[in-house]
């Protein structure tokens, strides 16, 4: 009953109500009845019909009103209208008013019939007309920006999943948006009032990463020396997002199956199980089938989490996303360095576009927040771009200002600490591989987690962004 249509049926004659409520009765809808204008009002206030069968000859109000007064209301209903006077003047007016189609009294039951069944019918396709059309607009959704056909099909896939209890994988590369995707999921379930946990598993060392996932209790190992509670216990109702997933090791991987499985788990040191309720989303920037095909990854991990797949474009897909993301950059960082630009030059949206863009939505925030931390103007022009951006344009920069050679120094001056050149080739390798960290410590011989304590310990910690275009 809850899905059937409500028609309300507007007529103070009562013995003519209850023909055409008899008319109706084999009908798939409600019908309900309203004597006087007072009495619909009322009706329509809790009922929210979607067509109204409405005599223009009420006791307490004209017709036309009270048909004008509901079409106003959102979303409006279809309204029929019935009359004794079928005039074409009548009909006219009515037409004018809003009503979407007119009935002279008498009629026969399958007049009354198909007219209200074509009635909801127009309804129903032009809500669906709407909403596509909603769909297909949209240049922001839950903090993305872009309004590209592919991430139309992501936006669409989110909001059908987000109800679902099911695992979500989503699949991209860095600085697509993975994180903002599983946030959106969250907040878009009903489990969003309830705790949103990601874990970065490329980030965490992997002596330690079972301990970040489960917890553990005090003189588990060397160092703990309190109670600890995992991820899994912090999002217990809610969500946990395990972020670089494939970095997990294969000896954790089997336990984080059976928790899946379960939802039951075991802290680090603690003999006791612990039961919690958790909807998983994970994301890899990695081929994860790829992954598994070299045994560094296991399959049925891989076919319990890949349940509803998320795979989130390139920035160099999606067209003209780019540059309402840049806008959008710019917007922000002119207000937080009181800069005053306003827009993007011709020769900068060029410049933008013919770049390929290898870090994604974090290489095009760090590029436009560079320009605008070392140049101001109305708008940003490719020149104030950096060297790696305008480079494929074609777009050569203005030569620094010739300096003076420096003065002789000693060998005291000339040589450089080590540390200072081990963070300078740490940074360039990371902005060469565009942000990526994993990709950089692969060229570098060592780990992630390497990197990201390094990078820590000189007070950098992990690239900043836009709410909801990083990874």
């Amino acid at each position: 009953m809850a899905d059937r249509p409500t028609v309300l049926l507007v007529e103070d004659t009562r013995s003519l109500a209850e023909v055409y409520r008899a008319y109706l009765r084999t009908a798939p809808w409600t019908v309900v009845h309203a004597a006087t204008a007072a009495e619909a009002r009322a009706l329509f206030a809790t009922r929210r019909p979607a067509a109204v069968l409405l005599d223009l000859n009420l006791p307490d109000a004209d017709g036309l009103d009270l048909l004008r007064e509901f079409r106003s209301r959102k979303p409006a209903p279809e309204v029929i209208v019935i009359t004794a006077h079928g005039s074409v003047a009548v009909a006219v007016a009515a037409m004018k008013a809003g009503a979407s189609d007119f009935l002279a009294k008498p009629f026969a039951q399958e007049r009354l019939v198909v007219t209200v069944a074509n009635a909801l019918e127009r309804r129903r396709l032009a809500r669906e007309v709407e909403a596509l059309r909603c769909a297909a607009d949209r240049t922001t959704f839950c903090g993305f920006i872009g309004g590209a056909a592919a991430m139309q099909a992501v936006y669409r896939i989110i909001e059908n999943a987000a109800a679902s209890r099911a695992t979500v994988f989503i699949t991209g590369e860095s600085g697509t948006g993975k994180e903002l995707a599983a946030e959106a999921i969250h907040q878009l379930s009903p489990r969003r009032d309830k705790p949103f946990v990601a874990l970065n598993c490329a980030a965490i060392p992997r002596d330690l990463m079972e301990s970040e996932v489960f917890g553990h209790v005090r003189g588990a190992f060397t160092g703990a020396l309190a109670d600890r509670l995992g991820a899994a216990a912090q999002a217990d109702g809610g969500t946990l997002f395990l972020d670089e997933v494939c970095e997990l090791d294969l000896a954790l991987q089997g336990k984080l199956l059976r928790f899946i499985q379960t939802g039951r788990f075991q802290r680090v040191g603690s003999a006791r199980e612990e039961q919690v309720d958790v909807r998983f989303v994970c994301a890899t920037n990695r081929d994860p089938l790829e992954e598994v095909r070299e045994g560094r990854f296991r399959e049925d991990l891989y076919y319990r989490l890949h349940v509803i797949p998320i795979a989130l474009p390139a920035l160099r897909d999606r067209g003209d996303d780019m540059l309402r993301i840049a806008e959008a950059f710019l917007a922000r960082f002119a207000t937080e360095e009181g800069k005053r630009f306003r827009g993007l030059a011709a020769d900068a949206r060029a410049a933008l576009l013919a770049h390929d863009w290898p870090g994604n939505v974090r290489e095009l925030e760090n590029a436009i927040r560079t320009a605008v931390v070392l140049h101001d103007g109305e708008v940003l022009e490719a020149a104030m771009l950096p060297a790696q951006v305008v480079r494929g344009a074609g777009i050569r920069k203005p030569a620094p200002a010739a300096v003076p050679p420096p003065e002789p120094a000693g060998a005291d001056r000339l040589i450089r600490p080590l540390a200072e050149i081990e963070r300078e080739a740490i940074e360039r390798a990371i902005a060469l591989c565009g942000g990526n960290i994993a990709k950089a410590a692969a060229h570098l011989g060592v780990s992630p987690s390497t990197l990201y304590r390094k990078r820590a310990s000189w007070g950098e910690g992990s690239a900043t962004g836009l709410s909801g275009v990083g990874e």
